[in-house]
């Protein structure tokens, strides 16, 4: 194998490349929100008149160069354009794209994702506090070392088999969230069976809170982890540990809260994204000022609930009454009416649920070994510490 050359990124690479679109022209926009956080894939995109911005391809990597978006990892391949269509996006971008057989392009992506690239965008950044950014010329500038064509295409393989096998179970978890979606909505909404009499939610449910208060907490890890709402997943009910910030003490977690969440309790956000759901698979998690623990009691079951809130969401999200950001009272949450549904018939659903709910939870737990895989080998693979055999064209 072939020794990896030095260079700066604008030998070996297109940063910022210039394309046209016509002022007021339709064109797909892939605006910041699009991109999640050390996710490859592109969450969405829509179609509006171009007034401005960044500009791409398939094939390119966008990296968000702005504080906090880039810290948070931010950068995601374009795959979700036509071939030869350009598309635009946030001022905030820089637009990597490969130079032909000096570079290819799904290795750029898995580059920029390194620490060898962040740490050097991270370094650059100037600008007031909260509004720095990146400084593109000393990026473009940098000495990095690459290996050759063919071997960034064999990384390249390594890295997106097993992204791509992420993508299909968070897929199949998509899939599998409809289905239990379509179930509740069929048994429970078009076709009910059962009283029709309505008691508030308070009456069938335990509420499981931290008392309020903020307990002693660490941002170093430990093994009870606070739930805050960042965590909720925006789609599924399965809670995102990585993103979870804070934590607290064996001492602090035995003492401090007056319940603990048990297996399949719905968390619910209180404060900022609220109407957000997930589902608690177990663990010694605790929950934060702005999350609530919801566990059925009498009538119902934890999976009825979860779908039940889920159906309600938009209802839910009117109860907001704050001023500064959105926010809900517990109260109120507790006193939305539910209708007394057939025994016989939940019992059925949970026995379907029970089914479909552990196909979420195995595909979240490969998606997790996944990514500890791929996140593990990344620095190795980038650096040449791990190299890769490939045949030579």
């Amino acid at each position: 194998m072939s020794e990896w050359q030095q260079t700066n990124l604008n030998e070996i690479e297109e940063i910022n490349p210039k394309e046209k679109l016509s002022k007021g022209s339709l064109a797909y926009k892939i605006g910041m929100e699009n991109l999640f956080p050390f996710y490859k894939k592109v969450s969405g995109k829509s179609l509006e008149p171009y007034n401005g911005g960044t500009k791409f391809r398939n094939g390119d990597t966008l990296i968000a160069r702005i504080t906090p978006c880039l810290e948070n990892g931010k950068t995601a391949y374009v795959d979700v354009l036509n071939n030869g269509e350009v598309g635009f996006g946030s001022t905030e971008y820089i637009v990597l794209r490969e130079r032909p057989q000096k570079s290819y392009s799904q290795f750029l992506y898995y580059f920029a994702r390194s620490d060898f690239f962040r740490s050097v965008a991270i370094a650059s950044m100037t600008g007031s506090s909260g509004r720095q950014r990146v400084q593109t010329d000393v990026v473009q500038n940098y000495i990095f070392k690459f290996p050759d064509y063919q071997e960034q295409k064999a990384i390249a393989s390594v890295l997106s088999s097993l992204d791509d096998k992420i993508d299909l179970l968070h897929r199949q978890n998509k899939t599998l969230e409809s289905m239990a979606e379509a179930l509740f909505r069929q048994w429970f909404i078009e076709n009910p069976q059962g009283s029709q009499d309505e008691l508030p939610l308070k009456e069938f449910v335990d509420v499981i809170d931290n008392r309020g208060k903020t307990p002693p907490c660490f941002v170093a890890s430990t093994a009870y982890p606070i739930i805050e709402v960042n965590a909720l997943a925006q789609e599924g009910r399965n809670i995102d540990y990585s993103l979870i910030r804070k934590y607290v003490d064996k001492q602090t977690f035995n003492s401090w809260f007056r319940k603990h969440l048990e297996p399949f309790d719905v968390v619910v956000s209180t404060v900022g994204s609220i109407g957000v759901f997930a589902m608690f698979f177990g663990g010694n998690a605790c929950i934060a000022q702005n999350v609530i623990g919801l566990r059925a009691k009498d009538k119902i079951s934890n999976y009825y609930l979860y779908q039940w809130l889920l159906f309600h969401s938009d209802e839910i999200k009117e109860l907001d009454i704050g001023s500064v950001q959105p926010s809900i009272k517990v109260p109120h949450l507790l006193s939305l009416p539910m209708k007394i549904p057939n025994e016989e018939k939940i019992i059925e659903f949970d026995n379907h649920l029970k089914t479909i709910v552990q196909k979420i939870l195995n595909n979240c737990n490969a998606i997790i070994h996944l990514e500890k895989l791929r996140d593990t080998l990344l620095p190795k693979l980038m650096s040449g510490e791990v190299r890769v055999k490939y045949a030579k064209e």
